[in-house]
């Protein structure tokens, strides 16, 4: 557990604040070349934090040519190893001085928990990002088996210039899980947040240049989809985009690349994703709390959320008797307040959505009511299959109950989805466990636990829930390099003309 103050003084550290409301660009803040700007809101009070330059196209095309500038002239992309992995270390020092500034940023700016933004999103940005940089200079490149005569290398290079569109929920993990892997590769990054949540990519970016990484190489364009992530995504001059988000937006990323010049895509999106208890499952405590853990954490606002809980009848009822006791241990309230472990949804408009999913006629087991940005943890008993709560993404702290019968059920209605991010299996069966684990379509299966793995592995999804790269892990600095052939000849001339 992260070092955890009093809500005094978190409430203390938020009066004092100063929020960063430009884009960063170039090295420095500046307004929006239109001077517009939109308002950035507290989703726990209401009230307006800042109002923040709203980026355009223009702001966009000014970016792409600083980044490529800083790319082209190699003052990062052709650093030495080591120094760019100096200069990374660096930056997690200097977010480690400032972690509960950050914490607070991030609290303030999404309705997360204290609670979670000090155990969970910074610690474990800060510790991404250091991963990232101690891993640049421990990838080798390869040398291929050829002839005496020749000498095949082949070696990663950075892509480029790389557009990184990032999500609401997990403003500053996600910026991390992207700009690890990018900026060691070498490449120049212009980082689009999400409108929800500007505010702490703006504060590392600031860091950054703080800790050394030059001018041009790290920008920031708040603003919104179609005034700045798809200029980006159609920008002839942006090598790569990854997008973290929703599968509606990201599917419009493919069609940019397309229609302009086939720039390299990647795709995080959405899952509805089960976990499934057979009742041969053991310690059924344990299993309840990963079961709410992964259905509450954040709000639900996650997209490998275990959203769909899968029982095996015979267990069904000593299960969800321990998971709504553990449901009612996470009190609701002020997100500054650290005993506190449910804060309020993003938006007035994601609140709504949410809240569109608690209908009349539903078999409420727990929870159910929704205020003012926050919507208590809420388990629903379904029957119907073909229910929207069953099919779509909520994204919210609802969590659906369906039952069955057997495994091999359980697993095909695991994969009755469009889906296929993560999933869960608890039994206390090995065959049925692996068993489970390969036919699950998902990018991660857990087994007797609620995760996505770690710093190590890689994360992403299958069908709608995304393609083209995975985050996390080596795997994940693969998206951020292109793989060259070197093919050197070291035929003699004169032994040729001999022959």
């Amino acid at each position: 557990m992260g070092n955890l103050l009093t809500h005094e003084e978190y409430v203390a550290i938020a009066a004092k604040l100063e929020f960063p409301t430009q884009a960063f660009i170039g090295g420095s803040f500046r307004p929006a070349i239109s001077g517009k700007t939109f308002e950035t809101i507290n989703p726990a009070t209401g009230k307006v934090l800042a109002k923040v330059a709203s980026c355009g196209p223009e702001d966009a095309a000014f970016a792409v040519q600083k980044a490529r500038d800083a790319f082209e002239d190699g003052r990062w992309s052709r650093l030495h190893p080591s120094a760019r992995k100096e200069a990374l270390i660096r930056l997690t020092k200097l977010m480690k001085r400032n972690a509960h500034e950050l914490a607070v940023l991030e609290s303030l700016d999404s309705g997360k928990t204290i609670y979670d933004c000090e155990n969970v999103d910074v610690p474990e940005t800060i510790h991404c990002l250091a991963w990232h940089a101690e891993l640049i200079d421990k990838i080798y490149d390869q040398v291929a088996p050829a002839s005496d005569n020749h000498i095949a290398m082949v070696v990663r290079e950075p892509v480029g210039v790389v557009g990184l569109v990032l999500p609401w929920n997990f403003p500053l993990l996600m910026l991390a899980w992207k700009i690890g892997p990018a900026l060691a590769a070498g490449n120049s990054i212009i980082v689009k947040p999400a409108k929800e949540t500007t505010l702490t990519a703006l504060r590392v970016a600031e860091l950054a240049m703080e800790a050394g990484i030059p001018s041009g190489v790290f920008n920031v364009l708040p603003g919104g989809g179609s005034e700045v992530g798809e200029p980006l995504g159609r920008h002839m001059d942006v090598d790569m985009v990854s997008f973290t988000g929703s599968t509606e937006t990201g599917r419009r990323f493919p069609r940019y690349s397309a229609e302009s010049n086939l720039k390299e895509v990647t795709l995080e999106m959405g899952g509805k994703n089960p976990a499934i208890v057979l009742d041969d499952a053991e310690n059924i405590d344990r299993v309840a709390a990963h079961v709410v853990n992964g259905a509450f954490w954040n709000m639900g606002q996650n997209c490998s959320a275990s959203s769909r809980l899968i029982v095996q009848r015979g267990i069904k009822d000593e299960l969800l008797k321990r998971v709504i006791a553990h449901a009612r241990e996470w009190p609701m309230g002020d997100p500054l307040n650290p005993e506190n472990r449910v804060g309020a949804l993003v938006s007035k408009a994601h609140f709504e959505k949410v809240c569109s999913y608690l209908e009349k006629g539903q078999k409420v087991l727990l929870g159910g009511k929704a205020k003012g940005g926050f919507v208590e943890p809420t388990i629903l008993d379904v029957s119907d299959r073909d229910a929207k709560v069953v099919r779509e993404e909520i994204f919210g702290p609802i969590l659906t109950v369906l039952t069955v019968e057997s495994f091999d059920e359980a697993i095909t209605l695991a994969n009755d989805t469009e889906y296929g991010l993560c999933a869960s299996i608890y039994t206390s069966n090995a065959k049925r466990a692996i068993r489970g684990a390969r036919a699950i379509r998902a990018g991660t299966v857990t087994v007797n636990s609620f995760g996505e793995g770690d710093i190590t592995t890689p994360f992403g999804g299958f069908k709608s829930s995304g393609f083209g790269g995975r985050d996390n892990g080596i795997h994940a600095h693969d998206q951020y390099t292109r793989i060259k052939t070197i093919w050197l000849d070291l035929t003699d001339d004169a032994d040729e003309a001999v022959a």
